[in-house]
């Protein structure tokens, strides 16, 4: 990445998704979510790297085993599938049809999406290290 990618700061309260930068699953959800984010509204940053571990800790997550899609918005944030299903509000269209996936109870959700997050290596494989962005997108991760 370029040097001023590191200085990136996303305006107040716009949306960050914190992603596993080494799982295909979730690199793939990223690259799903970039082209339909025709606002350009979303910021990205994985866990793994230091403005992920920072925003995780001001938010009170742990650091070093979250195992999730993270979304920051403002004061709030949003893990698992409530994650999911906000990104999905926010982008609108025929992707907010999810929304009413919150009124499924969270524990129901949640054991589903866990169960894909704990094979999501097997099943999507891993990568040797996190996605380097391109494009006018590399402005948009903050790392």
């Amino acid at each position: 990445m370029s040097p001023d990618t590191s200085e990136t700061k996303p305006p107040d309260d716009s949306p960050i998704v914190l992603f596993d930068g080494v799982c295909n699953l979730c690199n793939g959800f990223v690259q799903f979510l970039v082209p339909r984010d025709t606002d350009e509204q979303f910021y990205f940053a994985s866990l793994q790297s230091d403005t992920g571990k920072e925003l995780l800790g001001e938010h009170g997550l742990p650091t070093d085993e979250l195992e999730s899609i993270v979304l920051i918005e403002g004061d709030d944030c949003y893990v698992k599938s409530a994650a999911v299903i906000r990104i999905a509000s926010i982008l609108g269209g025929i992707y907010a049809l999810l929304r009413p996936f919150r009124l499924v109870p969270r524990q129901i959700r949640d054991w589903v999406y866990d169960l894909v997050a704990a094979n999501r290596y097997r099943l999507f494989g891993k990568k040797d290290q996190c996605m380097m962005p391109t494009g006018n997108v590399q402005q948009r991760f903050l790392e």
